[in-house]
């Protein structure tokens, strides 16, 4: 999945859309749901934590470091959930890994408004951002029966 744009000069520039890493940390049957607390359109609105991948910085690397920062957590990073979800006018894709706590660590709300964990009949309790939402479908069988 590529963007393309016209440079100044006519050449069609072909560009790798921005990375986007999200984990579905899930615990006895639950997953964490994350809402937002910024920015002000999409606050309320809940959410796998996770973030950006920087420039040099792996896809596993990235969300261990992310969950660190948002949730004072340490995690192991499994297998991917979903597929990849075009967002931003397709400048950037979202890919979500399964996760589990490590050392009994318990996430704290340190970026997000509140955090619930839900279990599969839970799931749909919550308004998740238009990006996470095809990731819920794929995460259920992995819940359970709730």
């Amino acid at each position: 999945m590529r963007t393309e744009r016209v440079s100044g000069n006519g050449q069609t520039e072909r560009r790798e859309p921005k990375v986007i890493v999200g984990a579905a940390i899930i615990a006895d049957g639950r997953v964490l749901a994350c809402a937002r607390s910024a920015p002000p359109e999409v606050a309320g609105r809940w959410e796998f934590p996770g973030g950006k991948v920087e420039p040099g910085e792996g896809e596993i690397d990235a969300l261990v470091r992310e969950c660190a920062e948002e949730l004072d957590v340490r995690v192991e990073i499994g297998a991917r959930v979903g597929r990849d979800v075009r967002m931003a006018h397709g400048r950037s894709v979202l890919r979500v890994y399964v996760a589990r706590l490590l050392h009994g660590d318990q996430p704290k709300a340190l970026e997000h408004s509140d955090l619930r964990w839900l279990s599969a009949t839970e799931l749909d309790s919550v308004a998740w951002l238009p990006a996470d939402a095809p990731v819920v479908a794929a995460l259920r069988p992995l819940l359970g029966n709730g």
